[in-house]
């Protein structure tokens, strides 16, 4: 078998007493679209920023594409390919959607934000900026301030920052929080659009969604994996239904 793009080795995170990682092991496949679901409190976004590099786990080891990660941070995950959204929207609300995506553009390659105003000219950046909005549906909004996009567009947003690092893997923190039932139809197509030329790792509490884009599905519950599989198996799973989803799975 291929080795895993992704994998976690016992992975363990404490805060005082509180564990909020349980010796998770993980893997996640190249091409596929792992979503991870659980309960408030089961763990998902502090796994998400130790996988990202914004903590540091208490034990255990991160691998990606085949190398140790578990000391690298932020920075050099980005640049091996590793790109995290957020629950809450992270943008330059002042700039508009073509700034912040080619802001990232910009920061990926290594060029000093001192030559932000000329980089406005550069169509090295300028360019595939564009192409990104177009790629996630937000062409005809690329000159709008960022903070005046609607809620729904935001996310999107989030998502092309994150694609504006030609990521290898994708962590997806909640990307339809606060969303409305149009907006949600909206993201889940374009991230069935996306899981055909990217490795995601999705957390969400939309079921919905998760069960119409998954490939695999891991449920956390107290920092624990109680199970893994295809979202038919994490359906028919009896601990899963008792643990989280109930009679939604039926």
């Amino acid at each position: 078998m291929a080795e895993p793009l992704l994998a976690t080795e016992n992975l363990v995170k404490s805060f005082g007493g509180v564990i909020a990682t349980d010796h998770l092991s993980l893997t996640v496949a190249e091409g596929e679209l792992h979503a991870i679901i659980g309960p408030n409190g089961a763990g998902k976004t502090t796994l998400v920023a130790q996988l990202a590099g914004e903590i540091a786990p208490s034990s255990g080891r991160i691998r990606f594409a085949g190398v140790d990660i578990t000391a690298l941070a932020m920075p050099a995950r980005s640049q091996r390919g590793l790109a995290r959204s957020f629950q809450v929207a992270s943008l330059c609300c002042a700039f508009s959607a073509l700034d912040n995506v080619a802001l990232a553009i910009q920061a990926h390659s290594g060029h000093s934000f001192r030559f932000w105003r000329a980089a406005r000219r550069d169509q090295s950046l300028r360019a595939p900026a564009r192409a990104i909005l177009a790629e996630i549906g937000l062409a005809e909004r690329a000159d709008v301030p960022a903070g005046l996009l609607a809620h729904g567009e935001q996310r999107q947003l989030e998502l092309a920052i994150a694609l504006a690092t030609r990521p290898r893997l994708l962590l997806l923190d909640e990307p339809m929080a606060g969303m409305g039932q149009a907006d949600s139809a909206i993201m889940i197509a374009l991230l069935r659009a996306l899981k055909l030329r990217h490795t995601i790792l999705l957390v969400e509490h939309d079921m919905d969604a998760v069960f119409a884009l998954a490939d695999r599905i891991s449920v956390l519950v107290n920092g624990r994996c109680i199970a893994s599989g295809t979202p038919a198996a994490i359906r028919a799973d009896a601990a899963v239904r008792d643990a989280y989803l109930g009679d939604e799975a039926l």
